[in-house]
């Protein structure tokens, strides 16, 4: 394919900017895709690839349907004619799978502008589960999502989200590979671990500060992935599976001495210190809700003693009389329950962004075989989703509001448990 717009079609271009211009005018979005198109492209050398990314973020924003690349290349040139749109959906696929142009900084370049909007509040890894029916799409196969608990065909991406008080938006991908096209066996925990890590590395390169990582993936937070944020000195909050086996550490409450205890086990023997937990509901804005939480440190089994170091488990109730309907674990040891309990929610947000607008933006629309084109196009369209969740006229995201109650070990309480109440 050409490389370049020739000069007969440098018409068919002019009308391709005019027609975005006037789309730019009549889409509430407009202004936040320029403003932040011209930001987040600077390590684009070339004018022309800047125009071309440009012009791929508000296809992605006005196509209908798919977002492929010929419904782009056919939204951006309506009333060219056949041969304006062959020509545009050519030069749009070569930007995209043929091209040379690095993904990475413009990531990074999207993270630090998101964070000049408003303070992160943490970072979310968010798998996402993408059906594929056909063989040649790179990364496609017969796999099992834990995170829906169900087979499907497709490939397997986790995203890193960026969460602040009135924007949630991915900024960081990583797709989990077939074990034939991998230079290495990754496990799907990994896979999650290194997406994460990764998005974070360049924005500290870019000067973000550090900040802490939600993990609502069961299963995923294992000895072995605390380890790596820990190597990393990134703080985590990882949801965990009630059969995790922990290790009591206060000789004050039961369980200590017993051996490894199931996560569900070690908070039922502390119930007597549960307390209410007010949050904002992530999915109705304005609305509040109530949880009982109990926290206790523990261990988690390591057969090196080097690495051997007390976490914080805790745990929320929706019903007193039931078993805690999720239990998680962090290395923020100081840091409040409640505190860590709405930070929980922060993934609540990111599934209901998730669930509205993902397909918007066409994040699962990509069917190239080139695993660099997909994350051309994914990175093109984390762009798209920001500039959606810049825009005046975009809902409002409910933000976490701090909440005063008591502390955790209150002495009443803490009695009761040692009573056996």
């Amino acid at each position: 394919m050409n490389t370049s717009i020739s000069s007969t079609n440098s018409g068919t271009y002019r009308g391709v900017r005019a027609a975005a211009g006037a789309a730019g005018r009549r889409e509430p979005v407009g202004e936040a895709v320029e403003e932040l198109c011209a930001a987040v492209f600077t390590s684009l050398r070339r004018r022309d690839q800047r125009e071309r990314g440009r012009q791929y973020v508000r296809g992605l924003l006005a196509a209908q349907g798919r977002k492929s690349i010929r419904n782009i290349a056919q939204q951006l040139t309506a009333g060219a004619g056949a041969g304006g749109a062959a020509a545009a959906e050519q030069s749009l696929h070569h930007f995209i799978a043929a091209s040379t142009w690095d993904w990475q900084p413009i990531r990074a370049a999207l993270s630090q502008y998101l964070g000049g909007t408003a303070p992160l509040n943490a970072w979310v890894a968010q798998p996402m589960a993408i059906p594929k029916g056909g063989e040649h799409s790179v990364g496609a196969g017969h796999r099992f999502d834990p995170h829906r608990g169900q087979m499907f065909r497709g490939q397997q991406a986790f995203g890193t989200w960026f969460t602040s008080a009135g924007v949630v938006t991915p900024v960081g991908w990583r797709l989990h590979l077939r074990e034939e096209q991998e230079a290495a066996d990754e496990s799907y925990e990994e896979c999650a671990v290194t997406a994460v890590l990764d998005t974070l590395r360049e924005a500290r390169e870019s000067g973000a500060a550090t900040r802490p990582v939600v993990l609502d993936v069961r299963d995923i937070a294992t000895r072995a992935a605390l380890n790596r944020f820990a190597e990393a000195r990134v703080p985590v909050v990882g949801r965990i599976s009630p059969e995790a086996r922990l290790l009591v550490t206060d000789p004050r409450l039961p369980g200590f001495g017993a051996g490894t205890l199931a996560a569900r086990d070690v908070l039922q023997n502390v119930r007597g210190l549960r307390m209410p937990v007010e949050w904002p509901d992530p999915e109705l804005p304005g609305a509040r809700r109530t949880s009982l939480v109990a926290a206790v440190r523990v261990m988690v089994p390591d057969p090196a003693p080097g690495r051997r170091r007390e976490v914080l488990l805790f745990g929320e109730w929706e019903a007193a009389r039931r078993l805690p309907t999720q239990l998680w674990v962090t290395d923020m040891v100081r840091t409040e329950p409640g505190a860590l309990v709405r930070m929980t929610k922060t993934a609540h947000r990111v599934s209901a962004a998730a669930g509205a607008s993902v397909q918007d933006v066409g994040l699962r629309d990509f069917s190239g075989r080139s695993l660099p084109g997909w994350h051309r196009h994914v990175t093109l369209a984390s762009v798209a989703h920001a500039a959606r969740c810049l825009a005046p006229a975009a809902a409002p995201v409910a933000a976490s509001v701090p909440v005063r109650h008591s502390p955790l070990h209150r002495p009443r309480a803490h009695a009761a448990v040692l009573a056996g109440r």
